[in-house]
């Protein structure tokens, strides 16, 4: 728990997810109770999520919801913060969000697993994390060769040649 200069509480306003770098880091904005002062900070995810003071939903995350059908969202979003509350999160992740609606995490093939080693180790947690991203967002439950040929056009502006 976090106290402003007032002796007030401050509470969790907001969590952006960042891709600074090689590694995935939070941006938590905070706001005093008392005087409404209001601070940010940046931290790796696993030392940002213990700042969460109740089950959050990262402004990524809230995106995605705010776009669904209103007979749609309240449905998607108890479901959600079940299945966040069973795997003991207390902040909803774009990620977590496409898991919970694709009952699970993304499997790899093992050609694509493969591939992603071969990619070099600054870009590979990135790489990774946007591949699985985009297949969540496409409903597929794996990542395989031809994604990665997608995601690298996109991204690259090429592709292997057959």
């Amino acid at each position: 728990m976090l106290t402003c200069g007032c002796g007030r509480w401050m509470h969790t306003e907001g969590i952006e997810e960042r891709m600074d770098g090689s590694a995935p880091a939070w941006f938590v904005r905070f706001e005093c109770c008392g005087c409404h002062w209001k601070v940010g900070a940046e931290a790796p995810v696993d030392e940002a999520a213990k700042l969460a003071d109740r089950l959050m939903w990262t402004d990524e995350a809230r995106h995605v919801l705010d776009r669904m059908p209103p007979y749609v969202a309240p449905l998607v979003r108890h479901d959600v913060e079940e299945f966040a509350r069973s795997k003991g999160q207390r902040v909803v992740t774009f990620t977590l969000l496409a898991q919970a609606r694709n009952g699970g995490t993304v499997a790899w093939d093992h050609d694509a697993e493969q591939r992603l080693n071969n990619v070099p180790g600054p870009v590979r947690a990135m790489a990774k994390v946007e591949l699985e991203r985009t297949a969540l967002e496409r409903g597929q439950a794996r990542v395989t060769i031809a994604l990665m040929e997608e995601v690298k056009a996109k991204y690259f502006g090429m592709a292997a040649k057959g």
